[in-house]
C-alpha cells in the first residue's frame, strides 16, 4: 500500500488499476520563516531551498501524465507547482478549497469529478496531516504515517470518489 518511490510511476498491478483516479497531494515546498516574515502569510514566498524543491518536482514527475494542476492561492504553494505546471505545459489553477485552514473535504470534492485523473493539488501541512489521518481510518493506509514533509507528495487513488490506495513520494 504506501510505499516510499523516487519518482517512477509504477506499473497498473492489476485490472482494477486501469479504472482509478489519481490524485498527488504535493505538500508546498520549504518557504521563509513564518517567524521572520512580517508581511500577509498568504504572500510568503518560498525560500531558496524551495525554489529548488519545486524545480526538482518536474524530474519527480517527468514520466507522469498529469492533465491539471490545482493549487491553494498562497504564493508558497503557487511558487511549488509552476515549474512542474510549466513543464506539462499546464496552468495552474488557484483552489481557495486547497488553502491553509480549510478542511479535507474541500480537497476530497475533486475525487467526485470522474473526468479528473492524474491531478496535482497543492496544499499545505494541515491538510496534508488530516490526509493522512483519514487514509488511515479507511484503512488506506495500515498505520498512521508523519510523512508530509515540505515539497514531499502522497499519490492517492480513488475509485467511485472514494480513495483506495495511497504512496508516498518523498521530498525531493
Amino acid at each position: 500500500m504506501a510505499e516510499g518511490v523516487e519518482g517512477a510511476r509504477p506499473q497498473a498491478s492489476s485490472q482494477l488499476d486501469r479504472h482509478l483516479s489519481t490524485f498527488y497531494f504535493v505538500r508546498h515546498a520549504k518557504a521563509g520563516s513564518r517567524g521572520h516574515w512580517s508581511g500577509d502569510d498568504r504572500k510568503r514566498p518560498l525560500s531558496k531551498k524551495g525554489e529548488k524543491q519545486a524545480e526538482e518536482l518536474v524530474t519527480t514527475f517527468a514520466t507522469y501524465d498529469i492533465t491539471a494542476v490545482y493549487s491553494s492561492p498562497y504564493l508558497r504553494c503557487m511558487q511549488t507547482v509552476e515549474p512542474l505546471a510549466r513543464a506539462h505545459k499546464l496552468k495552474v489553477q488557484a483552489e481557495p478549497g486547497l488553502a491553509e485552514g480549510r478542511k479535507l473535504a474541500a480537497a476530497y470534492r475533486f475525487f467526485g469529478d470522474p473526468k479528473l485523473d492524474e491531478v496535482v493539488l497543492c496544499t499545505h501541512g494541515d491538510i496534508v496531516w488530516e490526509l493522512v489521518e483519514d487514509l488511515t481510518k479507511r484503512r488506506v493506509l495500515p498505520a498512521f504515517r508523519e510523512d508530509f514533509d515540505k515539497g514531499s507528495t502522497w499519490v492517492v487513488h480513488v475509485k467511485g470518489g472514494v480513495p483506495v490506495k495511497a504512496r508516498y513520494i518523498p521530498a525531493p
